[in-house]
């Protein structure tokens, strides 16, 4: 009889074999992670292939300008290839989103899908005049005209001014509100005008601003002050009696005379001696046009700009704010007609003028100053009464102005090694005193001697105290006493009137006289005599 016996396993190999079996399956579970994980990394980078496939096999997508919104609302007016379409409108546009002038995405079938932004590029235009308050008047670099619409950022920014500062709350919008003169990005297809370019003509042509110049400033012209505070600011000042005068207030000032009495520091006082006037908030506006900038090869272009600054000027004073357009350096845009100097430029430059000027009669609060050192070559239609009303020579200053001029500048504010009144007497002498210059021959035989004292100008004594100041610093640094002293001023009129010896025109003698501010008897010849 057969006895079954059990199989012995060795408890030790059983564990090994138990071992071996767990790392294979912990192996076999790793690899099949990293399996999976490739896996969904390729379904994923197919994925993005098929969308990718897909979004290149999609037609290419239409932008265009939105105009407005029609059919209350459910349709779009579009500007889009060179017509203006009505477009339906996905779903999932915001409409807040749909202002006018921005720029839009069209889908395939010609549907509004997104809203991009306003067009940053496209031509530019000169702003002539705002027509309604959404419309605009553009002039582009040919001289043609076209009516644009404003886009939704220009239209924000006129609303901000137009409520004022106060009045408005939350942050100002980074447009500011467009003007006459400022230089418009428009697209004139779509019939818009998105921005407004820092390259406004009136800026570079003309400087909007309220002088820090008072009459306090200007020394030795104390009538020539009062004859521009009559025809300036009584207007202003007392509107009521000028009404119950039936006076019109002038509408141009003239100031002529030799170079460098303070023809311009008058203008820009009469500026802030005007907003003084006005009192609390109020302000008036003083555009200092730069006379040889308006100047422009291309026709019409320097009478466009000529326009633009009036139309600025006439903004301006809309509010009731006095506006004085001072012309520097009159005679060298409005020149005689026909008198063969120039190219005769002025046969249009001119009339242009005379035009504004004319047209400044019906708006008030505009007045036209002028300065000129050569007023004989001015036009003589822009000098005629009604246009260029009062005329007031500023003439060089006699010995009582000139201390007066130097008093502005030899005060207490600067180092003085003597009271300031025995440095501006022994200033005024060595200024003043017998010094012939110049030798006139004139037609009649007669023969008439200019001193240097027949040239000083304010100017000039502004420059000579310089000239002491800087001698003063140079004995300071070298050790010495601190201070203008006597012998500085008198070294200082000696060498400007050494360095100023050759700056005449000699060859021309009529100029002698004009330059001395003289008029008479017909110069032959001048001779410089020299520093004695």
């Amino acid at each position: 009889m057969e006895t079954s016996r059990d199989t012995f396993v060795d408890p030790v190999n059983q564990e090994a074999e138990l071992a071996r079996l767990k790392r294979v399956a912990s192996d076999l579970a790793t690899r099949n992670t990293k399996l999976a994980e490739l896996l969904k990394a390729s379904r994923d980078k197919l994925q993005v292939l098929s969308l990718q496939l897909e979004e290149m096999a999609q037609p290419p997508s239409t932008y265009g300008t939105f105009l407005e919104f029609s059919s209350g609302g459910k349709t779009a007016e579009v500007f889009t290839a060179g017509r203006k379409m009505r477009l339906m409108i996905s779903p999932l546009v915001d409409p807040a989103r749909l202002v006018p002038g921005v720029q839009v995405r069209l889908g395939e079938a010609s549907q509004v899908v997104e809203v991009t932004d306003f067009d940053s590029t496209g031509s530019l235009g000169v702003l002539t005049e705002m027509i309604g308050t959404d419309r605009a008047l553009v002039t582009d670099h040919n001289g043609e005209e076209r009516l644009v619409r404003l886009a939704q950022p220009l239209l924000k920014a006129k609303s901000f001014a137009g409520a004022g500062m106060g009045a408005t709350r939350g942050k100002a919008p980074s447009q500011r509100a467009p003007r006459a003169g400022d230089t418009l990005l428009i697209d004139t297809k779509a019939g818009y005008a998105f921005e407004v370019i820092p390259k406004t003509e009136v800026a570079k042509l003309a400087l909007e601003e309220i002088p820090d110049v008072t009459y306090s400033d200007i020394g030795g012209l104390d009538d020539q002050i009062e004859q521009i505070q009559d025809a300036v600011e009584l207007p202003f000042a007392h509107p009521d009696l000028y009404r119950a005068y039936n006076l019109n207030p002038p509408k141009g000032v003239l100031l002529y005379g030799p170079p460098g009495c303070g023809k311009t520091l008058i203008a820009k006082a009469v500026a802030n001696s005007l907003s003084t006037r006005l009192g609390h908030g109020g302000s008036s506006y003083f555009i200092n046009v730069k006379g040889p900038e308006l100047l422009n090869k291309f026709v019409g272009e320097t009478e466009r700009r000529i326009r633009l600054i009036f139309e600025r000027a006439r903004e301006l004073a809309s509010d009731g704010r006095p506006v004085i357009i001072f012309f520097d350096e009159m005679e060298s845009i409005f020149r005689t007609r026909g008198s063969g100097v120039s190219s005769d430029m002025e046969t249009t430059v001119v009339p242009q003028l005379l035009t504004e000027l004319d047209g400044v009669e019906s708006i008030s609060n505009v007045i036209v100053i002028g300065a000129t050192n050569r007023e004989e070559l001015i036009d003589p239609a822009i000098l005629r009464p009604g246009r260029l009303d009062v005329k007031i020579r500023v003439q060089r200053p006699n010995e009582k102005a000139a201390r007066d001029i130097f008093g502005l500048y030899l005060n207490d504010s600067v180092p003085l090694l003597a009271p300031a009144q025995e440095l501006i007497s022994a200033a005024c002498d060595a200024l003043f005193r017998d010094n012939p210059y110049v030798e006139l021959q004139l037609v009649n035989g007669c023969t008439e001697v200019l001193h240097y004292r027949d040239f000083v100008s304010g100017a000039m004594i502004a420059n000579i105290v310089d000239r002491a100041k800087k001698n003063a610093i140079k004995r300071h640094l070298k050790g010495g006493e601190q201070g203008i002293s006597r012998q500085d001023l008198i070294d200082a009129v000696e060498l400007e009137n050494r360095e100023n010896e050759d700056l005449p025109n000699t060859a021309n003698p009529d100029e002698w006289s004009r330059i001395v501010g003289r008029s008479g008897v017909r110069v032959l010849s001048a001779r410089v005599l020299g520093h004695s």
